[in-house]
């Protein structure tokens, strides 16, 4: 089992950073006060406001201000600004052994699932795949929903999704424990063949994915496939899948008939309809702890990511 951070408690700070692209700094500064509400204060992380092309800031210093954040004492958990490209740049030279030694709550999602996959292999960490300052919290859409979802990082409690937040629709059925790992569709498939690929034996995966046609969603699913990830997976937890409707219907598979495809008869339940990714509200969960995928009372159930 990974290690479950410790709760955050009001007074607590936390660490904010950037590993990938430049965030909106407008609505990185309407998200703020967001936090203050939820009583923590807030430490900028160096590259925050850097750019350099499309990264926030070089490799070097997106790298030093997540094991700055990491290392501090006095940092209790760490919430990425926003996504688009870089997280997977600097991998491969992020010292999981410090933060193993060090953990504490890291909430993204997006282009931070390659960083989620590889601190919950390499440092065995619970994190956290939620809603980002700058992407999301500071935007005028941010849904009450979503802003709750920050309170399992406060106490330890179980999260229940059914059909009264979204309507839910089985690709195939059963009922399934395991692991809940995942995240973005496309970060998943960058990481095959390298050494941060992600484990789905035995695991509940979770997918979304943004701005993808059917047939980029067909060619990822692909891969994961050729790359033997759908055989011993437990159970498919498919998100949202953001402006990813054909722009040429009659040209095109739909996304439902790519699904279908893949997941149909895989032989294990597989949902989709869930409210989690590039979307509001956004669901926030966390990965790398027990879950339980029913795709006949349409539910999944899922352990506390903190202690």
């Amino acid at each position: 089992m990974r290690t479950l951070p410790k709760r955050l408690k009001k007074g607590d700070t936390v660490g904010v950073i950037a590993p990938s692209s430049p965030p909106d700094l407008e609505n990185l500064k309407k998200a703020l006060p967001f936090l203050e509400e939820l009583g923590l204060k807030v430490k900028m992380g160096n590259s925050v406001e850097a750019k350099h092309g499309y990264l926030a800031g070089t490799d070097e210093e997106r790298l030093a201000d997540l094991h700055a954040m990491f290392e501090d004492p006095e940092v209790a958990g760490i919430i990425c600004a926003g996504g688009g490209y870089g997280a997977a740049r600097i991998t491969d030279r992020v010292d999981f052994g410090m933060i193993k030694e060090n953990p504490k709550v890291f909430w993204g999602y997006s282009d931070i699932t390659f960083l989620h996959t590889a601190i919950g292999q390499y440092a065995e960490l619970v994190t956290f795949h939620g809603p980002m300052l700058a992407s999301d919290v500071g935007k005028e859409e941010f849904h009450e929903r979503s802003a709750r979802m920050f309170g399992q990082l406060f106490a330890p409690f179980e999260l229940h999704y059914d059909e009264g937040i979204s309507t839910l629709i089985p690709v195939s059925r059963g009922v399934a424990q395991g692991e809940l790992v995942g995240g973005n569709l496309s970060l998943l498939r960058s990481g095959i063949g390298t050494k941060f690929e992600i484990d789905t034996k035995d695991k509940i995966l979770l997918i979304e994915a943004v701005n993808r046609e059917p047939d980029d969603v067909d060619e990822m699913l692909n891969q994961l496939r050729l790359a033997r990830k759908f055989e011993g997976v437990a159970g498919v937890v498919i998100g949202d899948f953001k402006n990813s409707d054909p722009k040429r219907p009659d040209e095109s598979l739909s996304l439902d008939q790519v699904f279908d495809h893949y997941f149909k008869d895989l032989g294990v339940p597989v949902v989709k309809g869930f409210k989690i990714g590039h979307c509001e509200p956004h669901f926030s969960v966390p990965l790398g702890v027990m879950a339980k995928l029913d795709a006949t009372e349409m539910t999944l159930t899922i352990l506390p990511g903190v202690e």
